[in-house]
């Protein structure tokens, strides 16, 4: 049998990811002590979104950067980033040069 020992504490975390068409939350429950990897693993995002590489899209608790190895705490949330597609500082740089004004909230370039 491969219950979980009674003396095991179990935490609760969430995981989360976004496409330009969908965004997911997941609430997961892991073992104390499990690491940002184990949640991501266990929450079954993987699955969802089979584009999703741990090895080189990089991961935040709380929109700060953080390591796969990096040991999780209650109601912490784990965020997977997509990589850019454009260097936001190269945007800037090129709406200033045509003279644009940026507008909060992004909109068409």
């Amino acid at each position: 049998m491969n219950k979980p020992a009674h003396n095991e504490s179990l935490i609760n975390v969430e995981v989360v990811y976004a496409t330009a068409a969908k965004q997911k939350l997941l609430r997961v429950k892991v073992a104390s002590g499990s690491t940002a990897q184990q949640a991501i693993e266990k929450s079954g995002i993987l699955a969802e979104f089979p584009e999703i590489d741990l090895a080189t899209q990089k991961i935040g608790i709380f929109a700060k950067a953080v390591k796969l190895d990096t040991v999780l705490r209650e109601k912490d949330r784990v965020e997977i980033y997509r990589p850019l597609i454009a260097d936001p500082k190269e945007v800037r740089r090129q709406r200033a040069a045509e003279g644009k004004i940026m507008k909060k909230g992004g909109g068409e370039a």
